[in-house]
Protein backbone atom coordinates (compact mmCIF):
# COMPACT_ATOMS: atom_id res chain seq x y z
CA UNK A 1 0.00 0.00 0.00
CA UNK A 2 1.19 3.62 -0.68
CA UNK A 3 -0.42 6.48 0.65
CA UNK A 4 0.94 10.18 0.80
CA UNK A 5 -0.14 13.27 2.81
CA UNK A 6 0.67 16.44 3.99
CA UNK A 7 1.28 17.13 8.19
CA UNK A 8 3.24 19.33 10.55
CA UNK A 9 6.67 18.04 12.19
CA UNK A 10 6.19 17.99 15.88
CA UNK A 11 8.12 16.65 19.18
CA UNK A 12 6.79 14.82 21.02
CA UNK A 13 8.81 14.33 24.64
CA UNK A 14 7.91 10.61 24.70
CA UNK A 15 10.30 7.58 26.36
CA UNK A 16 12.66 8.15 22.64
CA UNK A 17 11.95 11.94 21.93
CA UNK A 18 11.82 12.57 18.26
CA UNK A 19 10.32 14.36 15.30
CA UNK A 20 7.42 12.91 14.00
CA UNK A 21 4.36 13.96 11.45
CA UNK A 22 1.44 12.44 12.33
CA UNK A 23 -0.55 10.72 9.75
CA UNK A 24 -4.14 12.32 9.12
CA UNK A 25 -7.22 10.17 10.49
CA UNK A 26 -8.03 8.91 6.89
CA UNK A 27 -4.96 7.66 6.36
CA UNK A 28 -4.27 6.17 9.49
CA UNK A 29 -7.81 4.35 9.01
CA UNK A 30 -6.40 2.94 6.02
CA UNK A 31 -3.20 1.48 7.33
CA UNK A 32 -4.80 -0.07 10.49
CA UNK A 33 -7.17 -2.35 8.04
CA UNK A 34 -4.34 -3.80 6.63
CA UNK A 35 -2.27 -3.49 9.98
CA UNK A 36 -1.88 -7.45 10.65
CA UNK A 37 -0.18 -8.24 7.34
CA UNK A 38 2.15 -5.45 7.53
CA UNK A 39 3.26 -5.14 11.19
CA UNK A 40 6.21 -6.94 12.95
CA UNK A 41 4.99 -6.38 16.04
CA UNK A 42 3.67 -3.96 18.82
CA UNK A 43 1.80 -2.16 16.26
CA UNK A 44 4.65 -0.91 14.80
CA UNK A 45 4.74 -0.87 10.68
CA UNK A 46 7.89 -1.31 8.75
CA UNK A 47 7.61 1.52 5.93
CA UNK A 48 9.99 2.79 3.32
CA UNK A 49 9.04 6.93 3.72
CA UNK A 50 10.03 10.09 1.16
CA UNK A 51 10.29 13.95 2.01
CA UNK A 52 11.02 15.49 -1.04
CA UNK A 53 14.22 13.78 -2.26
CA UNK A 54 14.78 12.43 0.69
CA UNK A 55 14.11 8.37 1.24
CA UNK A 56 14.05 6.71 4.55
CA UNK A 57 13.47 3.20 5.93
CA UNK A 58 11.77 3.51 9.28
CA UNK A 59 8.88 2.54 11.45
CA UNK A 60 5.32 3.96 12.45
CA UNK A 61 4.22 4.04 15.58
CA UNK A 62 0.15 3.59 16.82
CA UNK A 63 -0.36 7.14 19.04
CA UNK A 64 -3.98 8.20 19.68
CA UNK A 65 -5.69 6.27 17.21
CA UNK A 66 -3.01 7.40 14.69
CA UNK A 67 0.51 6.68 13.46
CA UNK A 68 3.56 8.87 13.80
CA UNK A 69 6.25 9.21 11.42
CA UNK A 70 9.38 9.43 12.96
CA UNK A 71 11.33 11.99 10.83
CA UNK A 72 15.25 11.55 11.69
CA UNK A 73 17.80 14.39 12.34
CA UNK A 74 19.76 13.49 8.84
CA UNK A 75 16.19 13.80 6.74
CA UNK A 76 15.42 17.35 8.45
CA UNK A 77 19.14 18.61 7.87
CA UNK A 78 18.90 17.31 4.10
CA UNK A 79 15.47 19.20 3.36
CA UNK A 80 16.56 21.97 5.86
CA UNK A 81 13.05 21.38 8.24
CA UNK A 82 12.47 22.41 11.73
CA UNK A 83 9.86 21.74 13.80
CA UNK A 84 6.41 23.48 12.69
CA UNK A 85 7.26 22.87 9.42
CA UNK A 86 5.22 21.32 6.91
CA UNK A 87 5.64 18.31 4.37
CA UNK A 88 4.55 15.86 2.14
CA UNK A 89 5.29 12.35 3.31
CA UNK A 90 4.83 9.57 0.47
CA UNK A 91 4.87 5.85 2.37
CA UNK A 92 5.30 2.51 0.61
CA UNK A 93 4.00 -0.13 3.95
CA UNK A 94 6.00 -3.07 4.71
CA UNK A 95 8.61 -2.14 2.23
CA UNK A 96 12.17 -2.35 2.30
CA UNK A 97 14.75 -1.05 -0.37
Amino acid sequence: MELEFTGEIIYWRGPSPYHYVPVPAEESAAIKAVASQVTYGWGVIPVLARIDGTVWETSLFPRDGRYLVPVKAAVRRAEELDLGDTVTVRLVLGAAR
